[in-house]
């Protein structure tokens, strides 16, 4: 006890006390924590120079890699010598260490296997084997975007579906095409195999589903049951008997249920159906089924989740769920047990289970964030939307795509956010799991990137980027791996479908890069059943001759591809040249003397051909030619005939008067032709065990199809409406932007001339006409080398100095919104025929729009022309809140002579609103860059339907004696200090300082904590300090475009250093969101023109990033001081630019101490 120390040392505890309570009260700025908090703070640096083994986890006792006091050398990868594989760990493999470095090899695995008799599957199969999957080939099959894939059951054929309304068959394994399904009139919107692997439903926006057996490509059954395009197809992989159902949902808001049976695959003609409209214009998106086909979970527009149950008799609707507050776009059952996982719009997704009698949800919100992940400055403006789901093999995991380009990976049972993986620059709307590996998940996105990631890890494994060559990228619209996870397939926005897998790719280097069938794009004629014929040939699809292989202008491809075709493979070579030949229908005769067209090159070849060949069979003494006459060498050939002809955009379309001789084939082809099997029947021991499949009975009948005359229509399916893909419509660079992965119709540019805008006198009023030179007619074939003026970007874009009008769009920008503006620039763009249209994507059409709306621009993407156009993403605005919603719609355009703005900005309309003018007033108004002068007459609304707007709304008379309608912000009163014009009627120049005063003035954190002024300066010289390097001379001024004339047909909106710091000195960018997305389009070019991984492209990320730091320290006044590493390694400056660094750095610095000071901060 205390008093029985001695003295002396109960004085040194009093001292003791004493000096502690000194040192507290001395350092009362300490807190408990703060030891604690400088642990914090020193835990990220520490990860950041030597990671730990697992991330975000920090103690102050860990030990080994997780130790505070870990060295480099503590952090060495463990190497295990071969006989540790064979020791045994409670029976099994022991585990690898955290530490151990590169995965062993197969020897090492498979003898450990031998010793033990037994190995994990991550073991023997190391997640670095997928780094071996190679792209095998690209093909081209189709004229148009391909927004469908899928693999048989067998995984032996591949099936794509595309929006040239064609349904084509390749092969896995070398790429050979073996079949085309005609019949559908518009876009493939979903494709279904059955699980019996017999037959392939498609279903498109012309509202039917059609379904064709896969042994003979005959049609099974034509299904009308929709008003409304089909949305989604699923066949039902429940077992009733011989019964099956397949479903489909529409547009229309109907879930249709098709009853069918498996031995004699009848579909029945009336569906079960269930209309789910509980309003107009709701809509069914999405469907999925449980793995055994009990439960049917679909979403729709109205953000209802329907639950469906074929326990019964008839499929029943068993539950609505209402938890989401927006559309339905994405579901999917997980591969085993009740859950699935619903996306909506809302920016939520929900796991949902049943429990207890209901179906219960855990939320996950795609607002969430990795502890230490910061905001960026796009986030701000933009709303998370999930755009696809899936679940991993095993369901442990459920991965979400993100409209901010994230995927993020969950835990499925606890909804913890564990991963966010990064490295797509556009949206994703393909996600994939791997059939039989639960860590490999593959996805893809309309930024053209492929990724293959390991999902328990958070790492992409292996990437392929699809750059077309002269074209810029395509985006990638839908992937499938094959059942035995060897080969993936994937279809792009220009028409091609890849197939990657492991192994060799000599099989396909055998088949040509461009692969139609000469009879893809041929008319057909249908019956009232919608059941189809060849209209040449008066033949069913699936039972005319094997046709002849051609590339994409028509040309017949060599005799070696012609034996790739399914029936001319032992055909003897002169049965593998197209002989020309005319056959005419009873209802139509073709004069072979009709006059004004031109030679095709194609006939000339095809007659060389076939003199050759004529001269080989006179030499030989062949009997005599077949029963049809060759046409002589000296007779033009008929119109029609060739398979392209200059000047047609119909490519491989070929006409319906054109029939090669060759296809006149003998009836020992013919018979050859319908026996053979495209598709085989999968074997029963390769069926799903768990749903008790039995071994199918298959139909060796033809079917015949007789079709009354009476009945007949004639539809021809040859329309123009695909020539976009055709050079002669320009080169489509830019894919469309899909908010599904169902297909919205796709238009493009055409090529028609502009109106020119009309000669402007002297005295009269120049209203936004600025000149524009005529628009010379695009030359048929590929573009030329010197490309025209017109694929170079237009002065509005390109300018550096902002004015009143055209308006140019910023990011952040709130703007009033004038319909009637609007509808005036749609009615000049189709008088003019600028470029196509399509009325169902207006946006009154979509959302219900007034007349006026205040909206903010929270999205900026401009479109490869001719014209340049600028798609622009707005949200509308709560005035009660003044906060963006997150109700939206887009709208696309650019400017246009004779045409008023109809974005105006909200500092500008208010400022006009509190003007209120009455008639007799006198104003002045800026006309190119000029004042002119006028007097108000009064005020009435510009149409009558639209009362209370605005726009246009004051006539006024000019001095001129013009009278014409202008909008409050058109006009601007005028003082007493003014300059008048020395004559009446005619204008002023507009001085710099007049100009000022009427731009754009920044608001309160627009530039942060500094003002615009201070910003712009600090920025300038930061950008000054960067063009010192040498990396930088690529981006230092815009791009030579005599050196690289494609490059205005791939970059819509070029940008370099030079121009961005030009604009800062004019202050043209109206806040520093407006900088950073300008900023960030250097890279982005970079990498759209060349590939990705190229010197240049990571010059420009290097860049980028370190320009985006100095803006965002807005401290920084030295952009030397910033670190230009960032995480990944691949990233890092390399000896070149470390070096140029240096020598900057030394040459700012003033003194020895400080050099060392800021090498020391570089580091």
């Amino acid at each position: 006890m205390a008093w029985d120390l001695p003295e002396r040392t109960r004085c040194a505890i009093h001292v003791f006390k004493t000096l502690i309570f000194c040192q507290v009260l001395s350092n009362k700025h300490v807190a408990p924590d703060h030891l604690l908090q400088i642990c914090k703070r020193i835990g990220p640096i520490l990860d950041k120079e030597i990671p730990p083994s697992i991330l975000r986890v920090n103690s102050l006792l860990g030990a080994g890699r997780q130790s505070l006091l870990r060295t480099a050398k503590d952090c060495r990868n463990t190497v295990w010598k071969g006989s540790a594989f064979a020791a045994l760990h409670r029976g099994r493999p022991p585990e690898f260490p955290v530490n151990y470095g590169t995965p062993p090899n197969l020897v090492e695995v498979y003898r450990a296997r031998q010793l033990t008799g037994y190995a994990k599957f991550s073991t023997s199969f190391p997640g670095s084997m997928y780094q071996h999957v190679k792209m095998h080939r690209r093909i081209l099959g189709h004229l148009s975007s391909v927004y469908c894939v899928a693999f048989d059951r067998t995984g032996h054929r591949i099936f794509t579906g595309s929006d040239d309304c064609l349904v084509k068959i390749w092969s896995t394994h070398n790429g050979r095409l073996f079949a085309t399904l005609r019949g559908h009139s518009a876009e493939i919107s979903d494709m279904a195999v059955n699980y019996e692997n017999t037959m392939i439903a498609a279903g498109s926006c012309d509202k039917m589903i059609r379904v064709w057996c896969l042994r003979t490509c005959a049609p099974v059954a034509v299904l009308h049951g929709h008003t409304g395009s089909i949305t989604s197809l699923q066949f039902s992989p429940m077992v009733k008997g011989s019964m099956r159902y397949m479903v489909s949902t529409g547009a229309d808001g109907n879930v249709c249920f098709w009853q069918w049976d498996t031995d004699s695959m009848k579909f029945s003609n009336r569906p079960v159906k269930f209309t789910e409209k509980p309003r107009p214009g709701v809509q069914m998106l999405c469907s999925s089924f449980s793995v055994g086909g009990m439960f049917l979970a679909t979403g729709s527009t109205d953000h209802v989740i329907r639950m469906y149950y074929f326990g019964s008799e008839t499929p029943e609707r068993i539950a609505e769920l209402e938890s989401h507050a927006d559309k339905v776009d994405s579901i999917q059952f997980s591969n085993s047990g009740d859950r699935f996982i619903s996306g909506s719009r809302d920016g939520t997704a929900r796991i949902w289970r049943f429990e207890e009698a209901e179906w219960r949800s855990i939320l996950l919100d795609m607002s969430n964030r990795l502890p230490g992940d910061m905001c960026s400055e796009e986030d701000k403006f933009m709303r998370p939307k999930v755009t696809m789901i899936a679940w991993n093999q095993n369901d442990n995991y459920v991965v979400t795509a993100v409209n901010n380009h994230l995927l993020k990976v969950w835990n499925s049972s606890t909804g913890q956010l564990l991963h966010d993986l990064v490295g797509h620059a556009d949206e994703v709307f393909v996600l994939e799991t791997h059939p039989f590996d639960s860590r490999i998940m593959l996805s893809a996105g309309h930024d053209g990137n492929i990724f293959i990631w390991d999902i328990t890890k958070g790492t992409k494994t292996k990437h392929y980027f699809n750059m077309i060559e002269g074209q810029g990228h395509g985006a990638v619209f839908d992937c499938k791996f094959s059942p035995d996870g060897q080969h993936f397939a994937c279809t792009d926005s220009h028409g091609h479908l890849l197939i990657f897998g492991f192994g060799c790719s000599k099989p396909y280097e055998k088949i040509p890069d461009q692969m139609f069938f000469h009879t893809d794009y041929r008319p057909l004629i249908r019956d009232s059943n919608n059941y189809v014929l060849d209209e040449q040939t008066q033949q069913a699809p699936h039972l005319m001759p094997p046709p002849f292989l051609v590339d994409v202008d028509g040309n017949p491809h060599p005799t070696k591809y012609q034996r790739l075709v399914p029936g001319r493979e032992n055909s003897a070579d002169e049965h593998l040249i197209p002989q020309l030949g005319y056959v005419a229908t009873s209802q139509q005769t073709v004069d072979q003397d009709e006059q004004g067209m031109e030679p095709s090159i194609l006939d000339g070849m095809i007659r060389q051909l076939q003199l050759q060949q004529d001269q080989r069979n006179a030499a030989a003494d062949q009997e005599p030619a077949s029963m049809f006459r060759r046409p002589s060498l000296d007779i033009q050939s008929p119109p029609n005939i060739g398979l392209r002809r200059s000047g047609q955009v119909e490519g491989v379309r070929q006409m319906h008067q054109n029939a090669p001789r060759s296809q006149m084939a003998t009836e020992r082809d013919l018979q050859a032709w319908r026996r053979r099997v495209v598709v085989p029947e999968i074997p029963p021991s390769l069926l799903r065990s768990g749903n008790k499949y039995t071994t199918l009975k298959i139909l060796t009948t033809q079917f015949c199809i007789c079709i009354p005359c009476d009945v007949l229509v004639v539809v021809s399916d040859s329309s123009s409406r695909y020539s976009d893909w055709i050079a002669d419509a320009g080169i489509n660079l830019q894919p469309p932007v899909r908010t599904s992965r169902r297909k919205a119709v796709r238009y493009c540019s055409t090529s028609e001339d502009e109106v020119s805008a009309g000669k402007s006198s002297p005295p009269k009023r120049r209203r936004r006409k600025r000149r524009k030179k005529p628009r010379p007619k695009k030359q048929e074939g590929v573009l030329n080398s010197e490309l025209s003026y017109d694929w170079h970007p237009p002065v509005w874009i390109t300018d550096t100095a902002l004015r009143r009008s055209p308006f140019v769009p910023q990011m952040g920008d709130e703007v009033i919104y004038f319909r009637q503006g609007h509808e005036a620039y749609i009615e000049a763009v189709r008088r003019n025929n600028i470029y196509e249209l399509n009325p169902h994507k207006e946006p009154w059409r979509k959302v219900v729009l007034r007349d006026q709306e205040l909206v903010k621009i929270v999205g900026i993407r401009y479109e490869v022309g001719p014209p340049t156009l600028c798609c622009l993403k707005l949200a509308f605005i709560d005035h009660a809140t003044g906060k963006h919603t997150d109700k939206s719609f887009s709208i696309k355009y650019h400017d246009m002579p004779d045409v008023i703005d109809f974005l105006i900005l909200r500092q500008f309309y208010d400022e006009a609103r509190q003007r209120n003018w009455q008639a007799s007033d006198r104003f002045r108004s800026i006309i190119d860059d000029a004042w002119w002068f006028g007097t108000v007459l009064g005020q009435e609304p510009y149409q009558p339907q639209y009362p209370d707007s605005h726009f246009q709304c004051y006539s006024v008379k000019w001095d001129n004696g013009e009278v014409e309608k202008l909008s409050p912000w058109d006009m601007e009163p005028i003082s007493d200090n003014v300059d008048q014009p020395e004559e009446l009627g005619a204008s002023v120049s507009v001085t710099s300082e007049e100009m000022e005063k009427l731009l754009y003035k920044p608001e309160e954190g627009e530039w942060g904590m500094r003002s615009r002024d201070e910003a712009c300066e600090r920025i300038i010289s930061g950008i000054d300090q960067l063009l010192t390097l040498d990396i930088s001379a690529a981006f230092a001024g815009p791009v030579d475009l005599c050196t690289y004339p494609k490059y205005c047909t791939v970059i819509a909106y070029p940008t370099d250093l030079n121009t961005i710091r030009t604009r800062l000195a004019n202050r043209f960018y109206r806040r520093i969101s407006a900088l950073v997305w300008e900023v960030r389009y250097i890279e982005s070019n970079a990498r759209t023109f060349n590939e990705p991984g190229s010197a240049i492209a990571r010059a420009a990320k290097k860049i980028t990033t370190q320009l985006l730091k100095f803006i965002n320290d807005q401290d920084c006044t030295n952009i030397f001081d910033l670190c230009s590493t960032t995480d990944d390694e691949q990233d890092c400056l390399d000896a070149d630019d470390l070096v140029s660094f240096f020598i900057h750095v030394i040459t700012v610095m003033h003194s020895p101490s400080s050099i060392h000071g800021k090498i020391a901060q570089f580091f």
